[in-house]
């Protein structure tokens, strides 16, 4: 049972890195400049659910949920700046 447990995770951290390298290219070659936002966005979401695969494969997960809630609170204040920056400078 923990054997299966471990392979689905690891196919997950596949599944994961390949959505991420497709949300990359999609990140730099636009077109628009909401494609390339939405590719971040995907991004992050998928890095944060990595973070915490990866500390269940540790075996410390309580460590690496901390990680990557912080790396959630750093992604929202990066993604509603360039946000900000992009729709005019009005307050």
């Amino acid at each position: 049972r923990h054997d299966m447990i471990k392979f689905v995770v690891i196919l997950a951290v596949i599944v994961l890195i390949t959505i991420i390298a497709l949300m990359l290219g999609r990140a730099l070659r636009g077109p628009t400049v909401f494609n390339r936002m939405n590719a971040l966005g995907v991004i992050s979401a998928d890095t944060i659910i990595l973070i915490v695969l990866f500390g269940y494969l540790d075996g410390r997960i309580d460590m690496y949920v901390d990680i990557a809630i912080s790396y959630a609170i750093l992604g929202f204040v990066g993604s509603i700046a360039i946000a900000k920056f992009l729709g005019g400078k009005k307050l």
